[in-house]
């Protein structure tokens, strides 16, 4: 069986590398050669721990190849697995614009009869609608069929999510279909569950969606908290042990960010729209989250009053440890807040400088060690949780910033131990330590006990 992935960004190179993996042959098709020769090497264009590997051993061993020549591809393809991007447009539709780009180049080229699969995440009825498309820009007398198999992979754990996934979710209109991709998917032993297309692409959005919305209610809970004196982290602890809520996504912050969160909630809540009726609980989950990015700024403003001229440690760029991703992350709205009321910016990530770079190439100061960011800092924020952010030890704050006074997003420390120090801590649903003085006076007195 020949198969080929078009598209590879995060779904289709890690789809086409896991696939190779198990066994198949794969052709992933791209049409940057610079790319394509850098795959070749056996080197990710994303950071993905695990990838870079994968793509190196499968390419040796011919198993995974790599081309901008997708006619040859497509041409005598058993299986085209569709796994290009579906950014949101300005009114929060998605945009399926390079979904019909393969679907046009798959029709005029294949020789054979195939089966499309789409594996990028598109709104209710789209590939009902690529069929059709598929069908009437067809070049030679062949059959074609599509099938929904919706992606369940997270940034920086992707390879993993692939390889051992709680489920394939395939959505088919066709005994052939479902057994071509039963196929496919036997050497993952996983269980698949079986449905149509327009509930397997319902599926994908009712997931992601779910997720962000148990995250926006946490961070409701952990506004709240902070009002009547309750602590979010004992809270969500009491609430895991309950097995219809369990203990993932109750984690208090600053809110989502990421390729998908973000991009599925405003399109499902545009769908619906579209079709007359509102999800309110979406509308409120995105509502929330919007709000939530800035809530250290907000902190950071009401202790300052004006941040002008403060210096200002940044620590994590991207929008969750193991990515160097930076879509809709929770530091660049707050970058730009910080900016424009003057402060000085000293930022660090492990691996996503560059990245922001792109964005604010010379505005702030980039340092690639996180003591350097602190030193002599009046005020560091903390944005991803990165190990390296979370191992740093609390004395360091106290020892190099000129005051310790920390704006921590992602609650990576025990309140319980910043409270030993002499630091001034600021997080997510849970009681601020240290705040009994003004700036002034927390200034004069960490410099008299740093001259002791």
């Amino acid at each position: 069986m020949k198969i080929v992935v078009a598209g590879t960004g995060y779904v289709g190179l890690v789809t086409g590398a896991c696939l190779a993996e198990v066994g198949h042959n794969v052709t992933c098709v791209d049409v940057d050669e610079k790319k394509v020769d850098m795959m070749k090497s056996g080197i990710s264009p994303i950071y993905e721990q695990g990838l870079d590997e994968l793509l190196e051993r499968n390419y040796k061993e011919s198993r995974l190849n790599f081309t901008i020549d997708y006619k040859a591809a497509y041409k005598d393809a058993d299986v085209i697995f569709i796994g290009v991007g579906t950014p949101e447009r300005e009114d929060g539709s998605a945009n399926l614009d390079y979904v019909y780009k393969a679907s046009e180049q798959i029709a005029e080229n294949i020789e054979k009869d195939c089966l499309v699969v789409v594996k990028s995440t598109v709104p209710i009825g789209t590939n009902d609608k690529v069929e059709e498309f598929l069908k009437e820009h067809l070049k030679n007398d062949v059959q074609i069929e599509v099938a929904s198999n919706p992606e369940f992979l997270a940034q920086g754990t992707a390879v993993k999510d692939t390889l051992h996934a709680n489920r394939i979710v395939i959505g088919v209109e066709s005994n052939r279909a479902r057994d071509i991709l039963r196929e496919v998917y036997e050497r993952f032993n996983q269980p698949i569950v079986v449905t149509n297309r327009r509930s397997a692409e319902m599926i994908k959005y009712a997931s992601n969606d779910f997720l962000a919305l148990k995250i926006s209610f946490m961070n409701e809970i952990a506004n709240f908290c902070e009002m009547v004196g309750a602590d979010v982290e004992d809270v969500a602890k009491g609430m895991s042990y309950d097995p219809r809520i369990g203990d993932k996504f109750l984690k208090a912050g600053i809110g989502y960010g990421g390729s998908c969160f973000p991009k599925d909630t405003k399109a499902l809540h545009w769908l619906a729209n579209d079709n007359g009726y509102e999800l309110k609980t979406i509308k409120a989950t995105i509502e929330v989250n919007e709000n939530q990015k800035y809530k250290l700024f907000r902190k950071a403003k009401q202790r300052f009053g004006s941040l002008k001229g403060m210096k200002v440690a940044v620590l994590g760029l991207t929008f969750k440890p193991g990515t160097d991703d930076l879509r809709e992350a929770a530091s660049i709205p707050n970058v730009r807040r910080l900016l424009e009321e003057g402060a000085k910016i000293f930022a660090y990530d492990p691996v996503g400088i560059e990245n922001f770079k792109r964005i604010y190439p010379s505005e702030i100061e980039y340092v690639n060690d996180p003591e350097e960011t602190l030193q002599d800092a009046d005020a560091a924020f903390i944005f991803t949780e990165w190990e390296e952010i979370r191992s740093i030890d609390l004395d360091v704050y106290e020892d190099l910033m000129k005051v310790p006074i920390i704006f921590d997003g992602r609650n990576c420390y025990d309140v319980s131990e910043v409270e030993k120090k002499k630091i001034e801590y600021h997080s997510v649903g849970r009681k601020t330590v240290g705040v009994s003085q003004d700036y002034t006076q927390i200034i004069e007195e960490v410099a008299t006990d740093k001259e002791k």
